[in-house]
């Protein structure tokens, strides 16, 4: 199974972030509006995640809630029938709850960078550092670690849970 080292953290000035995120980033920003809708899973989590016109992607992950850099298991199947898939996954499991974001994606090597804006949640910064399948844990953290000293994140500005856990704990929202 794919593995990446994650982060996430709350962000307060949305533009000054972005213009850090711009000076390393090597491509980027691709703007995504994203549509995930979180099913009853017994291990992990299991979202449908919806581009719109049709296009969406299955994703199965497992990943600690705690804050700083940790490691995720993940799997993605694209999806060629986002509605019907939706049912089915309905009646078999239920709906847990529906996130609502606008992504800005840029790319830094192996490490993809969120900017997003998270609707009833606020603005915060992913890290996913995506590992080779022999790259140890560590390496990616390393990475994780030099990027948060670069983008000026400070350890009270970690998340320790999805934002689907946020949503469902009920959490305010974090920043504007």
């Amino acid at each position: 199974m794919p593995r990446n080292i994650e982060i996430k953290a709350t962000v307060e000035d949305f533009r000054r972030i972005q213009g850090l995120i711009e000076t390393l980033a090597d491509q980027g920003p691709t703007e995504l509006n994203q549509i995930d809708t979180f099913f009853g899973c017994r291990d992990g989590r299991l979202k449908l995640r919806e581009f719109g016109q049709g296009t969406a992607e299955l994703i199965f992950y497992r990943r600690p809630n705690v804050p700083g850099p940790k490691a995720s298991e993940y799997s993605i199947c694209p999806v060629g029938d986002p509605a019907a898939l939706k049912e089915i996954l309905n009646s078999a499991n239920g709906i847990l709850a529906i996130v609502r974001k606008r992504r800005l994606l840029y790319l830094a090597g192996r490490t993809r960078i969120h900017l997003d804006q998270v609707e009833d949640l606020g603005a915060f910064l992913e890290l996913e550092v995506v590992l080779t399948p022999t790259q140890m844990t560590e390496d990616g953290i390393n990475v994780a670690e030099g990027l948060m000293r670069d983008l000026e994140i400070g350890e009270d500005q970690l998340v320790d849970m999805a934002y689907v856990d946020l949503l469902l704990k009920g959490t305010s929202r974090f920043s504007s």
